[in-house]
């Protein structure tokens, strides 16, 4: 699954990239820690919706607290696995949660995504950090949900949402190779499609067209860093996002080595 995104700029790049977006006034995102986001912080970023026939700039928590939910105690229980919505669900599994929700559809605006690649042999796994080529801000598609509770300091009525992913294709199959969801990655599409992931109105079959699509390998950016949720500083100094050279890394495809380097030791 995709549970660590990065937007390593700020929200001026998110209002050229959709000049008609109206900014929340109370838009309450530090961008000098977004650069890494893991879902399970359930932190506020960023998230596009269309509402009032107007594009708008909100800011919602990852991790879509459902109506069920409707206690503190099964928020904490349940809310870890409602980061990700499976594309495969939404329109064809008619008890899904995420079937219920499909027609409150967001943009999640990212600069690039992290995953991890297992390798036989290796004590850690590689961290990626994969983008879209030319393309210096994407958005990943995602389901949004405001939370039955209200929250118990100010009584806001929260927004949270859960990012779309879907099977992966030839590369992310190569990166993301292990784990409990292996071979999967975000949804990744082409700016016509984000946009028309937001258009009311859209029928399960537009929707499922908009799920089909399959964003080809040549058009992916990626290479390793040096950490992902470590807060163990790079050794070189660079950028968390800044490519890093693992010694002995055996090219994408080739998932056994008998030699690592413990850089974390």
């Amino acid at each position: 699954m995709c549970y660590d995104i990065s937007f390593s700029s700020n929200v001026q790049l998110i209002t050229d990239y959709l000049p008609d977006l109206v900014v929340d006034a109370q838009l309450p995102i530090d961008f000098d820690l977004t650069l890494h986001v893991m879902a399970q912080a359930y932190r506020k970023y960023p998230v596009i919706i269309f509402e009032d026939d107007t594009y708008k700039l909100k800011s919602f928590e990852w991790g879509v607290i459902a109506d069920y939910m409707n206690t503190p105690e099964k928020v904490k229980q349940s809310r870890q696995y409602m980061c990700n919505a499976q594309s495969e669900k939404i329109i064809n599994d008619k008890k899904s949660f995420w079937r219920r929700i499909r027609s409150k559809r967001c943009l999640i605006p990212v600069t690039g995504i992290y995953e991890h690649r297992e390798i036989k042999g290796w004590k850690n796994k590689v961290p990626y950090f994969i983008r879209l080529k030319d393309r210096p801000m994407f958005c990943i598609p995602g389901l949004y949900h405001y939370s039955p509770l209200p929250d118990v300091e100010t009584g806001e009525i929260k927004g949270t949402f859960t990012l779309i992913t879907r099977s992966a294709n030839s590369v992310m199959k190569q990166i993301h190779n292990g784990g409990p969801n292996v071979f999967r990655m975000p949804m990744f599409l082409p700016k016509e499609l984000e946009m028309r992931w937001l258009q009311p109105g859209l029928t399960d079959e537009d929707i499922q067209q908009v799920l089909d699509f399959e964003m080809p390998s040549e058009t992916l950016d990626y290479w390793p860093v040096f950490t992902i949720r470590s807060t163990k500083p790079r050794p070189d100094n660079q950028d968390k996002t800044a490519p890093f050279t693992w010694p002995n890394l055996p090219p994408l495809g080739v998932d056994e080595s008998t030699e690592q380097k413990n850089l974390f030791s």
